[in-house]
């Protein structure tokens, strides 16, 4: 389940106006300004509108600053960005702190006024110096990010410092971040987590966001996953949209909380509707798998598709699958190719994989296999398995690049190497053959075994019949027939035959014509011709099963027309004589 990282570089937060309302009033008509606070208080802002006028027109700087808040947020007043400015600028000049920082603010942000960032900062040093910690902040802002100055980290850190020293928040959370990436300090987590406390316990969400993820991680704080979750908790309920999505994996995993797949979903459903990415694409994957919510595929591709629109690789390399293989959403191989180009050009191997795949195959895109190749070797060069397996056949068989076997023999190395079944197999084969390295039997038989122990079908025949020959290792009909039983249980066509053989012949098991049409029967099923005429002789001569010509003929004709003599010369080839 995915995670979003809690290592994100700071970036300049926007400057919300905050409506501060002194309770120092000291109005040239202190009735008025008093009055127009109690109005205030009460939530009646158009009669404490008209009493704040009265008090800021007679040069109350207090009132001037609470008027050209009120005129910005529209409270008790028509909003008027001009008006506002006028008002507080009034009140700056005559030095309240709040209005300056304010007013630093508009010129930050271009509010009504050309952006300028040289105003901004007058106006914030002005305020900084009488001790505001908003417009200190706001002045580390400036010298952090360059904002009309040199940047000058060490300026920053003075003026945060100042903030954080009267409890500010968020000058608290970034002196944390100033820690965390050496910016004018050495880099020190413990620092951070210091000062990630500090801003989270006042309630700071990015700050308890990232503070969880330090007790997550175990960066300088004992890891506890306990802990993490108690401070995702906290941010996540303030709509922190990443503490969220990590709120979500925790409870889906069950990492600091009991694990619970309904909280899972909730949180991940939370974080989605905000536009997280990371939680679209987690929440899809609970509707695909039916985890904490109803099983419902297309669901899943509603919010994979979210994700995918917004460029998460994962979901859009998932939403081609889905219409790949048709599972919610209707089968379009053309749109499946379009989203896993979307995934491969980010550089998803998984998605690189399957849109060579689409490209060998013609399936979505025009059949082009040089253009196969150049995908999976992206997805190989990555280390996908799947995709240096794909890259060695097409080596193997020159298409889409010039046939080389010394090429194939490498890439099928390095898929093995990555313990992928098939190539494991494949490399068996290349030494049996001596394709791409010399022929060693010994050598195929370690491959072969290999592939055979984790389950493959052909490995498993294959390594019977090295046993039957004596290639590569001593020849044991015992071992032959076990590896034989294996692959012809699996349903492999071949091994189920030469089992067949084996019981005809009784060589490495006791001699039984009825397991000898047992598994003809099988292997004929699959439409094995050799298979299918051994079978009419058995019913011909009622060996195994009932004597019956008319099924004898039936067989003989599926093995497109073979008689007895056939089925004899097969039995000679097994050296079994009849």
């Amino acid at each position: 389940m995915n995670k979003v990282s809690t290592h994100g570089r700071w970036m300049v937060a926007t400057l919300a106006v905050l409506l501060s309302i002194s309770v120092n009033a000291q109005a040239v008509e202190e009735d008025d300004f008093n009055v127009g606070l109690r109005y205030y208080k009460a939530g009646n802002h158009v009669e404490a509108a008209k009493f704040f006028t009265k008090a800021a027109e007679q040069g109350d700087p207090d009132a001037q600053r609470n008027l050209g808040l009120m005129y910005a947020n529209g409270e008790g007043v028509q909003r008027d960005e001009a008006k506002s400015l006028a008002w507080l600028r009034k009140a700056a000049e005559q030095g309240n702190p709040d209005a300056q920082n304010h007013l630093g603010m508009i010129y930050t942000n271009g509010h009504s006024v050309p952006r300028d960032n040289t105003l901004a900062l007058e106006w914030y040093r002005k305020a900084a110096e009488q001790g505001n910690p908003d417009a200190q902040n706001n002045l580390g802002n400036v010298y952090a990010n360059a904002l009309g100055v040199e940047r000058d980290y060490g300026a920053a850190r003075e003026w945060y410092g100042k903030a954080a020293a009267q409890e500010h928040a968020q000058a608290q959370y970034m002196l944390g971040v100033m820690h965390a990436y050496g910016q004018g300090v050495p880099e020190d987590d413990g620092q951070a987590a210091e000062w990630y406390r500090k801003a989270a316990e006042r309630g700071h969400a990015e700050a308890q966001f990232q503070l969880g993820g330090m007790y997550e991680e175990g960066r300088a704080v004992l890891k506890d996953e306990a802990q993490a979750t108690i401070w995702y908790s906290k941010a996540a309920e303030q709509g922190h949209a990443d503490a969220q999505t990590n709120l979500g994996v925790m409870y889906n995993i069950g990492s600091g909380v009991p694990q619970d797949d309904a909280q899972a979903a909730e949180w991940f459903r939370k974080a989605a509707a905000q536009g997280n990415t990371t939680a679209q694409y987690n929440l899809g994957a609970m509707y695909a798998h039916g985890r904490g919510v109803e099983q419902d595929d297309a669901q899943a591709v509603q919010y994979y598709r979210k994700a995918a629109n917004q460029g998460h690789a994962k979901a859009q390399y998932t939403l081609g699958f889905k219409l790949e293989k048709g599972h919610g959403t209707q089968r379009n191989d053309a749109e499946a190719a379009t989203w896993y180009r979307k995934a491969a050009d980010q550089g998803h191997d998984e998605a690189q994989t399957n849109l060579g795949v689409m490209y060998a195959r013609g399936r979505g895109v025009a059949q082009d296999d040089s253009q196969a190749v150049v995908w999976y070797r992206k997805a190989a060069e990555r280390g996908n398995p799947v995709a240096q397996h794909n890259l060695a056949m097409m080596y193997a068989d020159g298409r889409g690049v010039e046939k080389d076997e010394t090429q194939a023999m490498s890439w099928y190395r390095k898929a093995a190497d990555n313990d992928y079944t098939p190539a494991v197999f494949a490399v068996g084969y290349m030494y049996a053959q001596g394709r791409g390295v010399g022929q060693d039997d010994a050598k195929a038989v370690k491959w072969y075994r290999k592939a055979a122990e984790q389950g493959d079908e052909n490995a498993q025949h294959n390594i019977g019949e090295m046993y039957a020959k004596g290639r590569g290792v001593e020849q044991d009909d015992a071992h032959a027939a076990e590896w034989y039983r294996k692959a012809a249980s699996q349903g492999h066509a071949a091994a189920q035959f030469h089992l067949a053989m084996m019981y005809a012949g009784g060589c490495g098991v006791k001699q039984d014509d009825a397991q000898t049409v047992a598994w003809c029967r099988k292997a004929a099923e699959h439409g094995m011709s050799n298979a299918q005429c051994v079978l009419g002789f058995m019913y011909a001569k009622g060996r195994g099963v009932p004597q019956d010509d008319e099924q004898a003929a039936e067989w003989y004709r599926q093995a497109g027309g073979r008689n007895e003599e056939d089925a004899l010369n097969i039995f000679k080839q097994h050296g079994i004589a009849e």
